[in-house]
């Protein structure tokens, strides 16, 4: 399936798939792609910046996740695969199948799936989960995206507390959620 195609799909399921020329991204320092169906999610929050609820400031934030991974990280791009805006947009990251930087060990078989905002004390707005799902079933539909995936947050890959107490305990009501990765 190409680009096109997989765009008219996505942006048939949820707010909108934004492209990383249309938030307005830094071109990457280089990447690396990996083959094959995508068999896991994992699940991310950005703690900083906030929820976004409107797209002007998801585009924004997208920037700003962008400038911190690469200048204060050292990374070569976004750590991201894809985000979701409290607007309920679907934002490119660094897309399908190019290794990430979001979870040691999963980078380079993982689509890293980040909901901006902190998600530790309050849950992320109905629009955002919904948009989640729905970028999820378009992958696998997409044929990107293995039916038979795993789901996971990011505190199952290393010591850290993302995805955030509150969407780490929604997520493990999705059904392809799993305690053992």
């Amino acid at each position: 399936m190409n680009f096109i195609a997989l765009v008219v799909i996505l942006a048939g399921v949820f707010g909108s798939f934004i492209s990383r020329s249309q938030w307005g991204a830094k071109s990457s320092k280089g990447s690396t792609k990996f083959s094959g169906v995508i068999r896991y999610v994992v699940i991310h929050h950005t703690d900083s910046p906030g929820v976004c609820t409107t797209t002007d400031p998801c585009k924004a934030a997208m920037r700003s996740i962008q400038n911190y991974h690469m200048k204060s990280n050292g990374w070569k791009d976004i750590g991201y695969s894809f985000a979701v805006g409290g607007d309920g947009n679907i934002y490119e990251g660094r897309g399908y199948n190019v290794v990430g930087a979001h979870a040691p060990g999963y980078n380079s078989r993982s689509i890293g799936l980040v909901l901006i905002g902190n998600f530790m004390k309050s849950s992320p707005p109905d629009e955002m989960i919904a948009a989640a799902k729905n970028f999820i079933a378009s992958a696998i539909s997409a044929g990107k995206l293995s039916k038979d995936y795993k789901l996971i947050g990011h505190r199952q890959a290393t010591s850290t507390s993302c995805p955030g107490n509150k969407l780490y305990a929604e997520i493990k009501t999705w059904s392809h959620w799993t305690s053992k990765p």
